[in-house]
This record gives C-alpha cells, structure tokens and sequence, in this order.
C-alpha cells in the first residue's frame, strides 16, 4: 500500500490475490518471493498513474529482507524512488 501519511488515506494497493498480479506469468512453483516482486511491480505501475515516484518505504518493524525486500525490489524495477 502506499498511504498519505498527512491524512492517512490508501492512495495505492495491490494484493497477490489480483488478477493483475496473476498476469505476470509467475509459475506456482516460483515461490513467494517472486509473487512479492511482482506485488511491487504493481504498486509501482499505480503510483506513477497517480504521478507518485518518490515514496518513504516503512518496513512496519520487519526486518528489510526476504519478501519485504522482494516487494522493495519490485518497485524499484518500475522506477518507484525510496
């Protein structure tokens, strides 16, 4: 999600449960960590439609690694700036 923290409404989402997650051709033998790549890509794609390119990322505490690190990566492949 990406959210406005000034009036803490959701400006962007995206689940691993959408359609548009599931056309990335990922292969349910992929694993986690490429649905979470893919989970990023999308997030990212929404923000620049909404003209969003600079974000801050909050980890919510988790460590910056594994499928947190995926979904960073993700975004950064769409060219959202952290």
């Amino acid at each position: 999600q990406i959210i406005d923290d000034q009036s803490g409404n959701t400006i962007v989402s995206a689940s691993s449960l959408e359609d548009k997650v599931k056309d990335k051709n990922i292969a349910d033998s992929s694993g986690k960590l490429n649905i979470s790549v893919a989970v990023g890509q999308v997030v990212a794609e929404r923000a620049k439609e909404k003209g969003i390119g600079l974000v801050v990322f909050d980890r919510g505490g988790y460590k910056f690694h594994g499928r947190v690190k995926a979904v960073a990566e993700g975004a950064r492949e769409e060219g959202l700036i952290f």
